[in-house]
């Protein structure tokens, strides 16, 4: 009996015990994760989206893989609203891909000479026809009168043309240019701070002009020093098209070479009030 008396007594004692205790602290549940910022949409890159525009032709998409002229306008800085010339422009490729760079806001001066609109002539035609670049304003101008006004322009470019500039054959139509007097006209035109982008073939060093007439080359040290004698600073060179493999011994037209030349790429700003 007297076991059985302890034996109760302890088992009391435990359930009193067990009453007592205090209750287990609750266990707290895991903060929610952070919510995670919205990632901004990215900007399409607008040169790159001026490629993919529709009705561009195969032959100017073929080009586009040799000029690369999305990276190429990027460097200048065009952009939307922006009045450009496209100076000897010849058939306006570049024109074309400029208006939707600068938008229906923008417009592109392209201007050619007399012997360049007979060189481009029904490819222009069929790039302008039925008003298809609204904001494209053709002209014929001669080289010591190309109307492009003054203060008119945000930016302007000369693409594989430069080195008309010292060639001449008037037995052919192309007569002599006074480039010093053709230069001031770009002065004249180009808002200060504007930017004139220019490219070209690379002729051999320390050749300069020489090699405009037999080559259809220019050295890309002359043509700075060329324009530095105006109005215009040296911003920003590129080798995007450079190719080492061109010797600069050809005419750019020689097929062996034709479309594969070295080519200096250099962002002039115009200086000055």
């Amino acid at each position: 009996m007297r076991a059985k008396s302890l034996l109760l007594t302890s088992a009391l004692c435990l359930l009193t015990a067990c009453a007592s205790a205090p209750a287990p602290a609750p266990v707290a549940e895991a903060p929610p994760p952070p919510a995670m910022a919205p990632v901004p949409p990215t900007t399409p890159n607008p040169y790159a989206q001026a490629l993919l525009a529709p009705g561009r032709t195969d032959a100017d998409r073929e080009r586009d893989l040799r000029d690369r002229p999305a990276e190429i306008l990027a460097l200048a800085g065009f952009g939307p609203g922006m009045v450009i010339g496209d100076v000897f422009g010849g058939g306006g490729y570049y024109s074309e891909i400029l208006t939707h760079v600068v938008g229906p806001t923008g417009r592109i001066v392209l201007v050619n000479n007399p012997p360049y609109d007979n060189y481009a002539k029904k490819g222009l035609a069929e790039r302008l026809a039925g008003n298809r670049l609204p904001n494209v304003a053709y002209s014929v101008a001669p080289n010591e009168a190309l109307g492009l006004g003054a203060n008119t322009l945000d930016g302007a470019l000369i693409v594989m043309s430069y080195h008309d500039l010292y060639y001449a054959e008037p037995k052919d139509g192309w007569p002599a240019i006074d480039a010093g007097q053709f230069i001031g006209q770009l002065c004249t035109a180009l808002k200060p701070g504007a930017r004139l982008l220019i490219v070209d073939h690379q002729a051999r060093a320390g050749s300069g002009k020489a090699d405009t007439q037999s080559l259809h080359r220019i050295e890309d040290a002359f043509a700075i020093a060329d324009f530095r004698s105006h109005c215009f600073e040296l911003e920003r060179t590129s080798d995007l098209l450079r190719n080492p493999a061109d010797d600069h011994a050809a005419n750019v037209f020689d097929p062996a070479i034709r479309g594969k030349t070295d080519r200096f790429v250099h962002v002039y700003r115009r200086t000055g009030a």
